[in-house]
């Protein structure tokens, strides 16, 4: 099974909830999608960028939406005591069940 692994920060200065940290989550999730849509001329609008401009735009909207689903990680981990490294073993036991791995 290949991985990906990425280490992101938990962020100071912040009090989030589940509730701001999941709207914050779809707002990055709705740029993300823009940047895929509008940015590759996919609304019907002229774009005006190169390929490689609009792979790093998509590249940093898609960073702020694992960030922030780490952020929600935090919040269930510290303030609900998920344990996310169990929720995490059952998830990828899900995908194997699924067959998405092998």
């Amino acid at each position: 099974m290949q991985q990906k692994t990425i280490t992101l920060p938990r962020l100071d200065n912040l009090t989030p909830t589940i509730e701001s940290t999941t709207l914050k989550l779809m707002e990055e999730a709705g740029e993300l999608a823009q940047a895929i849509g509008k940015l590759r001329g996919l609304s019907g609008e002229q774009v005006n960028l190169d390929t490689v401009a609009v792979r790093e735009a998509i590249t940093r909207e898609l960073l702020d939406v694992a960030q922030t689903a780490v952020s929600l990680m935090f919040v269930l981990e510290e303030q609900y005591g998920i344990d996310i490294q169990q929720a995490l073993d059952e998830h990828i036991a899900k995908l194997k069940a699924k067959g998405y791995l092998k």
